[in-house]
């Protein structure tokens, strides 16, 4: 008797183990080994700490310490080439607005470690698919709201005072020229997959020239979504890569099939006309024509491409995700992925 008690408990044990074992095996590659770091400067904080210095000293120290994003700061962010960097300075360090700002962003981030650690784990899966990738210098920033994530020679900008939080008294005061579906999203937890997005999109996916129908963007589009699927961390949510509020993500789910039934009927799919295929790609507050009371969910073309990429790497397990980026033949993905959600 005794003996069979010890036999299930064994059992109990080993099953539990495997239990345990199974919650916690990702499907994703080892990157332990791969050494990297991920830091982003702080151009905001050293850009304030100067000043009480002299204009042209601080020009000076700034220059030669940030190079090309301080001169694209200087001539495109905050100023224009008309103006020396000296004179933009010193308009920017007696301008009030530009301390009430940094003192909020220095408020909400007071330091990047959050961001530092999900960019390290995000540029190591990088590394991982693409050893070759070249990382740029990563420069945090504040414009007054003129630039979110610049890109340009050698480095990638961080507009932090685009990601104060959606409640911000800032956003608040420019709704007029940046509405509330965008600043919902200026939020801290989309600095890191809005990093990823725009590398990928800048330095490592280019849409081919080709791409001109419906079909073949949202597959682009969709590819870039199952990269951001394979690259950032786990815990990221599908609708913050998307930049979907919850109920947009619950209306696109229960409707799936409705929507890819909206495309087929009304041959959208090979349609090349910029005008009318944007409507299904770009921000916006919902589609217009599709849902009740507005209730529709903005970019449907790119969240249905991104189902059919995803059901693509289902239904061919062999296909790697360097095979998958490559691939530009959009018929062959849909063909092979055999999308077919059914309808409510």
């Amino acid at each position: 008797m005794m003996y069979n008690v010890k036999r299930k408990q064994i059992y109990l044990i080993f099953l539990f183990a495997i239990l345990f074992i199974s919650c916690n095996r990702s499907n994703r590659p080892n990157v332990s080994n791969i050494n990297l770091e991920i830091k982003i400067e702080r151009f905001d904080k050293e850009l304030f700490s100067l000043k009480a210095t002299d204009p042209k000293e601080a020009d000076s120290l700034l220059l030669r310490k940030y190079g090309f994003f301080y001169d694209d700061y200087i001539h495109k962010m905050v100023g224009s080439p008309e103006y020396s960097n000296a004179e933009v300075l010193s308009t920017l360090f007696n301008d009030q607005a530009y301390t009430d700002l940094t003192k909020e962003v220095d408020s909400v981030f007071p330091n990047l470690k959050a961001q530092e650690q999900g960019l390290t784990e995000t540029f190591k899966y990088i590394k991982y698919y693409y050893p070759k990738a070249k990382l740029p210098r990563f420069i945090a920033f504040a414009s007054g709201f003129a630039y979110q994530m610049p890109v340009g020679d050698n480095y990638l900008g961080i507009g932090l005072d685009m990601f104060l939080g959606k409640d911000s008294k800032f956003y608040k005061a420019i709704v007029q020229s940046v509405p509330l579906y965008l600043s919902r999203r200026f939020t801290p937890e989309y600095i890191v997959p809005r990093v990823a997005e725009t590398y990928a999109h800048e330095e490592l996916f280019a849409e081919p020239d080709e791409n001109r129908t419906l079909l073949s963007k949202m597959i682009f589009q969709g590819k870039i979504l199952y990269f951001l699927d394979q690259v950032l961390p786990e815990n990221t949510a599908d609708s913050t890569k998307i930049g979907y509020s919850s109920a947009q993500l619950d209306w696109v789910q229960n409707f799936e099939g409705d929507i890819w039934a909206y495309f087929l009927e009304n041959n959208d799919l090979f349609e090349t006309d910029y005008q009318k295929i944007q409507v299904f790609l770009s921000e916006g507050p919902f589609t217009p024509g599709l849902g009740e009371n507005r209730d529709s969910a903005p970019k449907l073309g790119v969240w249905v491409g991104w189902q059919i990429v995803k059901k693509y790497m289902e239904e061919n397990p062999k296909v790697s995700l360097q095979q998958l980026m490559a691939d530009n033949d959009t018929q062959k993905i849909l063909n092979l992925s055999k999308y077919k959600p059914k309808q409510k």
